[in-house]
């Protein structure tokens, strides 16, 4: 069974402190849906530590549903806690995410790789590789290309029927252009040169 992402964007009201002001510290900006609608494992362990098969070392995991959290993404969010519904809930602020080093990785594995039929695409293989290809990976895709040598990002190519994709797992490569965090890190971005850096956070569960 697969694993969803769920939750939205929050910033800390302004008016926080002074006496004038009497609302809820933090307000809800926007939901989750539309900015991300991906299932990628790679980036939820990368991020928050769920499904990390690659064995990164997370940048907000298991933090729980914060205490102060706005009251829209609590009604949605707290049922499914409450009821053991949800694999796992955190949040992160977005210092946190514009602080990640780009070049962060896996320990142990380099790469994913993916591969499909030219007359099947919707069916998809893939696997986390290791600098070694090991012998059941060769068996079943075959050799390494040479040219994957020195390969940062991504790589694609044809061997008779099949597509194959290779892309690296540093954070800048499996959070960038080909994903879909750059919306969500634009909208995060936009109300941090407002509000702040750490007046701005993504809260989200799973299950």
């Amino acid at each position: 069974m697969s694993t969803d992402i769920h939750g939205g964007i929050e910033f800390r009201h302004p008016g926080v402190g002074p006496d004038c002001y009497e609302g809820e510290p933090w307000v809800g900006a926007m939901d989750l849906w539309p900015l991300y609608d991906e299932t990628d494992y790679a980036s939820f362990g990368c991020l928050f530590g769920v499904r990390n098969y690659a064995g990164y070392a997370p940048l907000a995991a298991e933090r729980g549903l914060p205490d102060d959290l706005s009251s829209g993404l609590r009604e949605r969010l707290q049922p499914w806690v409450a009821d053991g519904h949800l694999a796992g809930a955190t949040w992160v602020s977005w210092a946190e995410i514009a602080g990640l080093d780009p070049a962060t990785a896996p320990e142990h594995y380099i790469g994913r790789l993916t591969w499909s039929s030219l007359a099947k695409p919707s069916i998809l293989h893939q696997q986390l590789v290791p600098a070694e290809w090991s012998p059941e990976l060769v068996a079943a895709v075959g050799p390494r290309p040479q040219d994957l040598e020195g390969s940062d990002h991504y790589v694609e190519w044809i061997s008779g029927d099949l597509l194959y994709q290779y892309e690296s797992l540093t954070a800048g490569s499996i959070l960038g252009h080909r994903s879909h965090w750059p919306h969500m890190f634009a909208v995060m971005k936009a109300l941090a040169d407002r509000f702040g850096d750490d007046a701005v956070r993504l809260v989200v569960a799973f299950d």
